[in-house]
């Protein structure tokens, strides 16, 4: 299975795939970041940053999309940027007809170090390792592409929450996503008290 994680941003969009085998084996296959300029207007860094990923959708031919799930940030245009280039990477794959799955930043940093809070350093390094990579790929966006995609390799419960069409999931996946998810919703009624 390819998994194309993307980092979504208006600037830098990083792009991470990577091929998951047998026995949850994964292999490193591009790394890379979309660039826009900042000087142009922004319906053209829109489409610099969507030719970008379709041209990457169409070179690998992925078999899932990951992409970082937008949360509110203090800064609106940051996150506006955030969720237009989000958006734009759902766009490039739906066109596709390739599942998409969503993933918050705190379940990519659990599903790679075992902790939801690790710093940044402390992710980068555990891809580096988990892709078995001689040196932590850069930029940070980079990084983050393939933590997203390794995220969904090893806990694809995000591809139900995300909207990714079930029958695309593997028998594997499908009964991760739903134990996942039932696990969540045990979590939610004890804390709610039910």
């Amino acid at each position: 299975m390819i998994i194309f994680g993307v980092d979504p941003g208006l600037t830098r969009c990083g792009v991470g795939v990577i091929e998951a085998g047998e026995h949850r084996r994964l292999s490193f296959i591009h790394v890379d970041v979309v660039r826009s300029s900042p000087d142009i207007t922004q319906d053209l860094r829109l489409l610099a940053i969507y030719n970008g990923l379709s041209e990457k959708m169409d070179r690998f031919a992925p078999d899932a999309v990951s992409i970082e799930r937008v949360f509110a940030q203090s800064n609106r245009n940051t996150v506006l940027g955030t969720a237009q280039a989000a958006g734009l990477a759902m766009l490039a794959a739906a066109q596709r007809n390739i599942p998409v799955a969503l993933h918050t930043p705190t379940e990519a940093k659990l599903a790679i170090t075992g902790n939801g809070q690790a710093q940044k350093i402390q992710v980068e390094r555990m891809v580096a390792r988990i892709l078995n990579l001689t040196k932590m790929p850069t930029p940070a966006d980079a990084a983050d592409a393939l933590a997203l995609a390794i995220c969904h390799a090893l806990r694809p419960a995000g591809a139900l929450q995300g909207g990714e069409r079930e029958q695309h999931l593997t028998a594997a996946q499908r009964q991760w996503a739903e134990a996942a998810q039932k696990s969540t919703r045990r979590r939610i009624n004890h804390d709610r008290g039910m």
